[in-house]
């Protein structure tokens, strides 16, 4: 492990599905921001505020890549990567699926001290696309704890 300190993360997410209006979410949490030689790890632990008790989401940020993990009630992997679609399994209390995940711009742009992720990305179920989500995801560091 060459650095682990605690944040301060806020998300502002806009999901839009076909025949529904927009939905924004906003959040601000404290979690843990890691680093391992160019790859940093990002994770927090969902809320009722979320619908996602008792689960704990992991953002692992590589150079063109980040893969959402959420481990706990809900469990899913999805790899974010401009320009491509991958497939995602996602578990829920009610059953699983496959997901497409088609991502359209990607930004990552972390360091020690913090930093931002933008993700948009559209979903694919069978093979039909079903909604468009965007995601910003801004890391500062938690007041020193002196």
């Amino acid at each position: 492990m060459d650095m682990e300190k605690n944040v301060i993360i806020s998300i502002k997410g806009m999901q839009k599905y076909d025949q529904m209006p927009a939905d924004s979410i906003e959040l601000v949490t404290e979690g843990k921001l890691e680093r391992e030689g160019i790859s940093y790890t990002l994770s927090y632990q969902e809320s009722k505020l979320t619908g996602m008790e008792g689960t704990l989401t992991t953002f692992q940020v590589e150079p063109e890549r980040v893969t959402l993990m959420r481990v706990g009630e809900f469990n899913s992997q999805m790899v974010f990567e401009e320009g491509r679609r991958h497939m995602s399994m996602y578990q829920t209390p009610h059953g699983s699926m496959t997901v497409g995940v088609n991502t359209r711009h990607l930004m990552a742009d972390l360091t020690d001290q913090g930093g931002e992720i933008e993700i948009d990305y559209a979903i694919e179920i069978d093979h039909a696309m079903t909604g468009r989500s965007v995601f910003q995801i801004y890391v500062k560091e938690a007041e020193s704890q002196t």
